[in-house]
Order: structure tokens, then sequence, then C-alpha cells
């Protein structure tokens, strides 16, 4: 046994955990979700097979934390600023500036994604954590939709509101998909630009840095 594993074996329950969902997700973004293996993840987390059993009853379960923690991570970058206590139009135009550049626009966070999302379509529990995590995000946007609108004495009913925040939503995904792919095909402050203009003509507003 190498001096890593001894140290890992001495590190709480949580942080065990941490470390096998931060390997799992290394392995993704590095080879596709078929290099997740329990071996590669053993091996790369320094710990011996059993022990993932022992936190994580399939490897699905694993594949299921690590795709959440991912998903939540970008969530928790894009309103950085806003849960630092913007609201309404200021929290909006943050929301829509730092959702389009790093450390949100990321070719990592991409490939991670993109092999994630194979498995969206074929397993349950990967389509609940997909829903709820969408959802999250979604509806803090329409959250700072609604807070904008009451703020300029526009306010909207949900109906109208959802709607306008599935296609807000919508926008900010295109275009992070775009700049997380070919991140050296804009200038700098090109996506965050476009997404405000987007997001403002979706709402029949302009939206200025």
């Amino acid at each position: 046994m190498n001096d890593s594993r001894k140290t890992f074996k001495r590190e709480s329950s949580d942080q065990r955990q941490d470390a096998l969902i931060d390997a799992t997700l290394s392995l993704i973004a590095s080879g596709g979700p078929e290099a997740a293996t329990v071996r590669n993840i053993a091996m790369e987390a320094g710990v011996t097979p059993g022990l993932i059993r022992h936190y994580f009853v399939t490897k699905e379960d694993l594949i299921g934390a690590a795709y959440e923690r991912h998903m939540t991570t970008m969530r928790y970058a894009a309103y950085a600023t806003v849960d630092g206590g913007l609201s309404g139009l200021s929290g909006l135009i943050s929301l829509v500036k730092t959702s389009l550049a790093p450390p949100v626009i990321d070719a990592r966070s991409l490939a991670l994604w993109a092999g994630f999302i194979q498995s969206v379509q074929r397993d349950k529990s990967m389509q609940a954590i997909h829903e709820k995590t969408y959802f999250q995000f979604r509806d803090a946007l329409q959250v700072l939709i609604s807070e904008t609108f009451i703020e300029i004495g526009q306010p909207k009913d949900k109906a109208a509101l959802r709607r306008l925040a599935i296609a807000c939503n919508a926008v900010l995904d295109g275009l992070w998909l775009e700049g997380s792919a070919l991140p050296n095909s804009f200038e700098t402050g090109e996506l965050p630009a476009i997404g405000l203009a987007s997001v403002g003509a979706i709402l029949g507003l302009k939206l200025k840095e």
C-alpha cells in the first residue's frame, strides 16, 4: 500500500466520497464515460474497488452523484454574484454575463456534460438528476426575470414568466455550448454581449452592462 492510499484512509467519510466523485469526473472528462470503470475510478482515487461499494451501492449511483455534482457546480459558478446579494435587473445582467464567461464557459465542463448526457435518455435516475438541476437553474432565472419586471412596474403572470424563462434559458444554453466548444472563435466579452442583447430582445428590454 502506498503513502497516498494511507493518507486517503485517514480522511473522513465525506472526503472519501468527494474523492471518488472527483476521480469519476476526471476520468469522464479525459476519456468519456467508458473510461469510468470501477477499477479505473479506484486507481484514480487511490483506493480499492471494494471501498467504492461501501459508499455507492452501484457504479451507476456514483455516476449519478458525479453528474449532479457537475451540474450543481456549474449552477453555483453562474449564480456566484447573484447569490452574493444581487437581484432583479442587476442580478439578471450579472447572471447572463457570468453564464457566458469563464469559468462557466469551459471546455472541460462541456466534455463532462457531453459524457453524461448520453445516459440521460436511457437511465431514469439520470433523467431525474437532469430535470432537478435544469429546474434549479431555470426557476432561479424566472425569479430574476419576475423581479426585473416588478422593478420597472410591469409585473407578469406566472405563465408568461415561465415562457420567458424557458426561452432565455435556451439562449444561454446555446451560447454556452458554442463558447465551450469553440473558445477561440469569439472575442473577449463577445458572448456576454450577445447574451445580454438576446435575452433583452426576448424580454423586450435593453440589458446594458
